[in-house]
């Protein structure tokens, strides 16, 4: 009888070969279904709802990439949809920095609006940076250098909005928006109840964050959400479970690539309901931290003080051209696929 972990390594594989007619390359664009592509960026995917052709705010971005992916981003939109179409909103799933790395220049030249959960407004409006990275969970370099990677606070405040309570994603008929928090306070995930697709965000995701080696090579297998900026295990092992339970036929996440059928949501059940062996790392700044209270929103913090800024920004630079590094090789090897 195969042993679990060997049984989740087959899972994996499955899923990834019941994935590998699902994606139809446009110009650096995979086709998720027909309204639904993404693009892969240093390391991380965004996602363009709408259909091929759309005219000016008939579409939705979600998430905006690493710092330096505004012009990718840019011309990857203009690739599928009419010349010069707008979105009509973009939709993060979270605020990290390779989420929102061009928030800021995409919001100003599309003068378009920014939506977010309440609770992770504060980290994109200026008033407070996101916990400090873990880089003591292991796993690889990526965790390593985690430390070097921007907390924010990022300020979009402009353009920013809270999500609409009821649930619906502007922009996106048919979508709601649910609060996955764990990963960071405000996470959200996208779900279309028709046809059971789900875009995750970082809840979960499809390779091993950590490790720059397993990230190069595109290995396929479900995980939790990367361990070194994840400060909220209870609440991750429970956005997993609240996923799972959705029975997504297609797992679109933020990292790796998208899945779909059978074996990603028997791989997806068996994590969720094996989260803290599968997932959580044996050590690290915030293992075995239990939840104070309901999430909540933080209080605003004063603008940051010149050298304080002045010392943000080099660590910024810092951060960010490790992380470029890192997905310049990914990206070499990702254009000979």
């Amino acid at each position: 009888m195969p042993s679990p972990d060997s049984l989740m390594r087959t899972l994996d594989r499955r899923a990834g070969r019941e994935s590998a007619a699902l994606h139809t390359r446009i110009r650096g664009l995979r086709e998720v279904t027909p309204d639904l592509a993404y693009l892969r960026l240093a390391l991380v995917n965004v996602y363009f709802f709408g259909r091929r052709g759309a005219r000016d705010r008939e579409w939705v971005l979600v998430d905006a990439g690493t710092p330096g992916s505004a012009h990718a981003i840019e011309r990857a939109a203009r690739a599928r949809f009419s010349w010069g179409a707008r979105p009509s909103a973009i939709v993060l799933t979270h605020g990290h920095f390779d989420h929102v790395g061009a928030l800021r220049d995409l919001a100003e030249r599309w003068d378009v609006p920014v939506y977010a959960h309440a609770l992770e407004l504060p980290y994109i409006t200026g008033q407070e940076p996101y916990p400090p990275a873990d880089p003591t969970v292991g796993g690889g370099l990526l965790a390593l250098m985690s430390p070097l990677y921007p907390r924010g606070p990022f300020d979009v405040r402009r353009d920013a909005r809270a999500l609409p309570d009821d649930g619906r994603v502007p922009g996106m008929p048919g979508w709601r928006w649910i609060h996955t928090p764990g990963h960071s306070r405000g996470h959200v995930s996208l779900f279309r109840d028709a046809d059971r697709l789900l875009i995750a965000g970082d809840a979960f995701i499809t390779q091993q964050q950590e490790s720059l080696l397993a990230v190069l090579g595109q290995r396929v297998q479900l995980h939790g959400p990367p361990k070194y900026f994840t400060p909220d295990w209870v609440r991750a092992r429970d956005s997993v479970r609240a996923l799972a339970a959705l029975d997504p036929m297609v797992a679109a996440t933020g990292h790796g690539q998208p899945l779909i059928g059978e074996a990603m949501r028997r791989g997806l059940e068996r994590l969720a309901w094996e989260f803290d062996r599968l997932a959580v790392p044996e050590h690290g700044r915030y293992v075995a931290i239990e939840p104070r209270g309901p999430a909540r929103a933080l209080a605003p913090r004063a603008p940051q003080p010149a050298a304080a800024a002045r010392a943000g920004t080099s660590t910024v630079v810092l951060g960010v051209a490790a992380m470029a590094a890192a997905g310049a090789a990914a990206g070499m090897l990702a254009s000979r696929h």
